[in-house]
């Protein structure tokens, strides 16, 4: 999705960088809200869940996601990237960043995916950790440290490296920009070349 305006925030900035890729402040106007729902944490592992039944073996769009929060605005991004890495040093599975906002079709649909039971059992060998961007107004500064929304749109991933803590690969190209058109076995594909 497009739209010509971006927040203010960006708005200088856009005039000479290209328009974001897959999910941007288009969707915010027709974002619902989560009415009370509390968020889930932002520091998670994987765990499988069941697949869901579909004529060509990948669940449709997801409808139940859209009620329930993934990204946690009030959560400390910068915080929880560091407890991650913190057990990602003990333990040496790396860190797997999410970046995206509840409002926007592609980072539910890609969270659908993720819990689908090919995705499911290859992030359960990541810690996986969900930032919200908002309206492209929120938690920028620490997603600048690794990945260019600019260019990758939301949702937009990176993984850390488990001893170091470098970003080792990001779709800074919009890999997951329209992840509403991709398959599980398309995002399983994605996470065993990250391995």
């Amino acid at each position: 999705m497009r739209r010509p305006l971006l927040p203010a925030a960006l708005a200088l900035a856009a005039l000479a960088l290209p328009a974001l890729s897959g999910c941007d402040s288009e969707a915010t106007t027709s974002r619902g809200t989560t009415d009370g729902v509390s968020a889930a944490p932002a520091v998670r592992s994987a765990s499988p869940a069941p697949k869901s039944a579909s004529p060509e073996g990948t669940s449709p769009a997801p409808s139940a996601t859209k009620n329930a929060p993934d990204y946690d605005p009030k959560a400390n991004a910068a915080a929880d990237i560091e407890t991650a890495l913190r057990v990602a040093r003990q333990d040496g599975r790396p860190v797997l960043v999410d970046f995206g906002a509840d409002w926007c079709l592609d980072c539910r649909v890609l969270n659908a995916r993720f819990k689908e039971s090919g995705p499911s059992a290859l992030l359960a060998k990541y810690h996986v950790v969900k930032v919200d961007v908002g309206d492209f107004d929120h938690n920028l500064n620490v997603a600048e440290r690794y990945v260019d929304l600019r260019t990758s749109g939301i949702p937009a991933l990176t993984v850390l490296d488990s001893a170091s803590g470098r970003v080792q690969v990001a779709t800074n190209r919009g890999e997951f920009a329209n992840a509403r058109t991709m398959s599980a076995a398309q995002v399983e594909e994605f996470l065993k070349r990250w391995q």
